[in-house]
Parts: C-alpha cells; structure tokens; sequence
C-alpha cells in the first residue's frame, strides 16, 4: 500500500502514478480508499506521490488588489461630448469646411498625420456614432477604473493613433476609413493585455493563464468584422497596440500610480492633442 485516503485523492494520484507508467490498484477498505502498487515499485510510487503532493501544496502567488480609480464618469462623458460635438460640427459644415474630407484617414494623404486622430472622432451616420459611444463608454469605463480616467483615454487615444498611422502607411493609396471603433478595440485591447499579464504571473493551468487573451480575441473576432464596409484591420490594429501597452503597464506597475495630477496632464494633454491635429485638419 503506498497511500490512504479519499476516494478523490486516490483517483488523483492514481492517474500521476499511471502517467509514470507505473502499475497500481484503487480500492475501497472498511473506512477509506487505498492504492496498492507491487512491492518492487513501492519507493517509486511514492518518490512520484510525495513530489507531486508537493508541488500542488505550494501556495499560489497572490496578485496585489488594486484600487479601483475613481471619476470614469468624467471621462465618459468628455468621450461622448468630443464625438456628439464633432458630428454636429461635421453635420452642419461649421467653417465652410467637408469635415469628413479633410478628417478621414486617407491613405493617399500620408504626409497628414493628423488624420490618424481626426478619423478617430468622424462617423458616417448615425447608427455608427451610437454604436461608438455605447461600447467606447463601456470600454473607456473599464480601462478608466484600472488606470484613472485621464491615463486611460490618454492611452487610448495614443494606441488608436498609432494604429491609424500605421494603417495609413500599409494599405493601398484609395484606402480610407473613420470612426472611434479603432479606439474602442483600442480599450479592448488594453483591457485584455493587462489581464493577460496579471494570470501569466499566477500558478495556474495554460488555459486559464490565457484565457484574457483568448477572451479578448473572440470578442475581436466577434465585433470587429462585418460586411466590406467595416475597417477589419484599423480593428485588429487598435487591439494589437492596445494590447502590448495593457501589457506594458501592469508590467512597469502604472495601476497602481494614483497622483491626481498625473491624471489632469494626461487628460488635458489628451484633448489639447485633439484639438492641435483638429486646427491642423481645418487649416489645411
């Protein structure tokens, strides 16, 4: 007899002692289970049972809380202005200006950087604006508790303009695209990347060490295609730098930095970016 015990424990360690090619017998005695093994393999069976039973008995690495940020309302909100305000600016023609002409990403206008973040507030219509601020809101809540709201749609909006530009420097020169969808994968992405992070440093099986990243390419997959009018790679692209940088933050640790005055130079810094490639768009 090598163990003694539950019935549970003797299944489990009769499957580490199969794996091991070694023989055994699971039985029920007067009060508990056993598991027999031949008397010439007795130290081998349990040299595999007590190296097991010690590597499941090591205590799990438990992630540091962190505490939830507050005023995602306050960014939400500016979120839903910024777009709503755009659309009526663009609607109405405000300054004898196309908005849509001369604020879309355009491919054959590659030396227009600021279409990279102008694009990023300009729908085609209704319908597409509103889809945009429901899962941006949600998306921009999320990613607003973990890092405070002006460090969180800072870090959007850098992510969904890296992505534009990246997407004007790859595609055909009559490609052209617009709409926050790239900055709501964006959200996504981060989402996905810190979470990904944080279960890579945990004890955990594969699959679970994985799932955010799986999670987060199904809801990609999911909601980021659609008929040949939804920009697919401006999606996949806002998720990827989304991703690296959620990655990148709970890597150096930036969940956990709360200065109120981090957040307000990352906030106003966010829109005073908006506004710059804005006045760039207009003027020119």
């Amino acid at each position: 007899m090598v163990f003694r015990g539950s019935k549970w424990l003797c299944h489990e360690y009769g499957l580490v002692l199969e794996a091991r090619g070694i023989e055994y017998d699971a039985r029920a005695s007067e009060d508990a289970w056993v598991l027999m093994v031949p008397l010439n393999l007795l130290h081998q069976a349990y040299d595999e049972i007590s190296r097991y039973s010690a590597e499941r008995t090591v205590p799990r690495r438990v992630l540091a809380t962190v505490q939830p940020h507050s005023g995602a309302a306050v960014g939400v909100f500016l979120y839903v202005l910024i777009l709503l305000l755009t659309a009526y600016c663009a609607g109405s023609a405000m300054f004898g200006v196309d908005w849509l002409s001369v604020g879309a990403l355009d491919a054959a206008a590659r030396s227009e950087w600021w279409r990279a973040v102008t694009a990023l507030t300009l729908h085609v219509d209704q319908e597409h604006l509103l889809g945009n601020v429901l899962f941006g809101a949600v998306a921009g809540v999320a990613v607003s508790r973990l890092l405070g709201p002006g460090v969180a749609w800072a870090s959007i909006l850098g992510a969904a303009t890296l992505a534009n530009f990246t997407e004007i420097l790859i595609t055909p020169i009559e490609h052209r695209a617009l709409g926050a969808s790239t900055a709501v994968f964006a959200a996504l992405g981060m989402l996905s990347g810190m979470a990904w992070r944080q279960q890579l440093s945990q004890r955990e099986r594969l699959w679970y060490r994985w799932a955010p990243l799986i999670a987060g390419i199904c809801l990609l997959t999911l909601l980021g295609a659609g008929n040949a009018h939804v920009d697919v790679l401006g999606h996949v692209l806002g998720f990827l730098f989304g991703l690296g940088l959620g990655w990148l933050y709970i890597q150096t640790g930036v969940p956990g930095h709360r200065g109120r005055r981090l957040q307000m130079v990352a906030g106003v810094g966010a829109i005073l970016f908006l506004c710059i490639a804005w006045s760039l768009a207009l003027r020119h």
